[in-house]
C-alpha cells in the first residue's frame, strides 16, 4: 500500500494542483516501512493525478482540492483524504489508525482573514533565532534544482549575518547542524541552491537578495480581524509575536502591529522579508 500526501516542509501542502513536492509512503501490515520525497515536476491537476497512478498510490491526503481532481482521482481508483492539515507524517499515522477522514476540501484561495484563532501568546515564539528560521513560511513555488545533493538528506553548520556583519543565527553556536533534504522546498531559495552541489567539508560565502531569501513584505499579509471574533486576543499587545491558525488547523506566525478597541491588526510577513542575508555554509554530512 502506497500513501501520497501533499508536502511543503513537513507539512500538508494546501492546494493540491500547485503542490511541488509530494510525500509517499510505503506501508505493510498498516505500518510505514519507508517514505521518498518526489517531484511534481510542476505537473498541473490532471498530471498529478498520472504521476500518482505512475507511483501505484492507493491514497491521498492533501488539503484544497478542485472538484475536477478528485474526479481524476476517482478514475484511478485512487482513495482521497481532502482537508487535511499540519505534519505530513502524523497525517499519515491518523490515517492509518482510522482517526483521519475526509473533509472534502475545495481550492478556493482562501485569506489569511479566515477562520483564524489564536495560538502561543509567548512574546518572540513565532520567529525566534533557530533552524526554523531558514525554513519556508508559505507554499510559494521554488526553481528546480540540479546538483550532486539534490534529493538527499544534507547536514550543514552555517552563520547567517545582516550585511552589516551582525549574527542573526548559527547553528555552530548551537552544536548542533541543520538537517534537511536539499532541493525538497524545505529551505529558502538560495540556501538550497548553495548546497546543491557542495562537496562534504567544503566552506562556502553566499549573499542573498530578498527574493531569493524571504521574499520583499506581501501587503496582503497584514489584515485586521474584530477582537470580538478572535477568541483570547483581548490580551495582545502590539510588538507581540504569536501563532493564528487557519481554517485549515494549520499554525502560522504573525505580529500585532496595530489595535483599539474593536480591531487588532496583525502582519504575517517574516520578519526578514525584505532584508539581504549572508550565509558562511559547511556541508557536514550527506546522507
Amino acid at each position: 500500500m502506497k500513501i501520497a500526501v501533499t508536502y511543503d516542509r513537513g507539512n500538508i501542502f494546501q492546494h493540491f494542483g500547485k503542490t511541488e513536492f509530494i510525500k509517499i509512503y510505503k506501508v505493510e501490515d498498516n505500518k510505514v516501512i519507508s517514505s521518498e520525497v518526489i517531484s511534481s515536476n510542476g505537473a498541473g491537476h490532471g498530471a498529478l493525478a498520472g504521476l500518482l497512478n505512475e507511483q501505484s498510490v492507493d491514497v491521498l491526503i492533501c488539503g484544497g482540492i478542485g472538484e475536477g481532481a478528485q474526479a481524476a482521482l476517482a478514475d484511478i481508483g485512487v482513495e482521497l483524504i481532502a482537508g487535511a492539515g499540519g505534519d505530513t507524517d502524523q497525517a499519515v499515522e491518523a490515517y492509518l489508525k482510522g482517526e483521519l477522514i475526509s473533509a472534502g476540501a475545495n481550492c478556493d484561495h482562501h485569506h489569511h482573514g479566515d477562520g483564524h484563532s489564536c495560538g502561543n501568546h509567548e512574546e518572540g515564539h513565532a520567529c525566534g533565532a533557530g533552524d526554523e528560521d531558514l525554513c519556508r513560511t508559505r507554499g510559494e513555488a521554488q526553481p528546480a534544482l540540479t546538483g550532486r545533493n539534490v534529493g538527499k538528506t544534507c547536514r550543514t553548520h552555517y552563520r547567517g549575518t545582516f550585511n552589516d556583519g551582525t549574527q542573526f543565527d548559527s547553528s555552530y553556536d548551537r552544536g548542533e547542524p541543520l538537517e534537511f533534504v536539499c532541493g525538497a522546498g524545505q529551505m529558502i531559495q538560495g540556501f538550497d541552491a548553495a548546497v546543491a552541489d557542495m562537496e562534504i567539508g567544503q566552506v562556502v560565502d553566499i549573499h542573498l537578495m530578498p527574493e531569493e531569501a524571504y521574499g520583499m513584505p506581501d501587503p496582503n499579509a497584514v489584515f485586521t480581524v474584530e477582537i470580538a471574533q478572535l477568541p483570547d486576543s483581548e490580551e495582545l499587545e502590539t510588538g507581540q509575536q504569536i501563532y493564528l491558525t487557519n481554517q485549515y488547523g494549520q499554525p502560522f506566525p504573525v505580529k500585532v502591529t496595530a489595535k483599539d478597541e474593536t480591531t487588532i491588526t496583525f502582519d504575517a510577513n517574516h520578519e526578514m522579508a525584505g532584508k539581504e542575508l549572508n550565509f558562511r555554509i559547511e556541508l557536514v554530512e550527506v546522507k
